[in-house]
């Protein structure tokens, strides 16, 4: 905590302005499944709008199935520098790496297996199944362009 703010009362005002941009942050992903189901809903197909819907769904979760991570280490810090112990501010960033890049590399080693049984769990047609699987793969490796309408 900086000199300034030592002696600040805390007041939710003060909390909003130090929040915002993280409430903004956890408001985009979601979004733009939202505005991807808006376009979608006015360009195209059934089936498209099916695809969304499954892609999204599991993009979200497992997007959001790794929100623990970043709350226990917000925690943690939060705690070790409260009590002014830098090398435990250290530690925790360090064992929260490991365990992001641990995690993240075994999502993507398992990446088409859970896509596989999904896919399979749910009961959608051939093309939802085949385009919502598109539209999974362009969120997760961020390539746009691939994904096409079925129209």
């Amino acid at each position: 905590m900086s000199a300034a703010t030592a002696g600040a009362p805390i007041t939710r005002l003060a909390i909003a302005r130090r929040a915002w941009p993280i409430i903004i942050a956890n408001a985009a992903v979601p979004t733009l499944g939202l505005v991807d189901t808006a376009v979608i809903g006015h360009f195209g197909t059934a089936a498209d709008l099916g695809a969304l819907a499954l892609g999204a769904l599991l993009f979200n979760f497992v997007y959001w199935s790794f929100g623990f991570l970043r709350m226990a280490t917000t925690g943690f810090i939060a705690q070790a520098d409260g009590a002014g112990d830098e090398p435990e501010v250290r530690a925790t960033l360090g064992r929260s790496l490991l365990l992001g890049i641990g995690l993240g590399v075994g999502v993507w080693l398992l990446q088409w297996p859970v896509v596989q049984g999904y896919f399979a769990l749910m009961d959608g047609s051939a093309t939802v199944e085949s385009v919502g699987r598109e539209y999974y793969h362009a969120r997760i490796w961020g390539r746009r362009r691939r994904w096409r309408c079925t129209r």
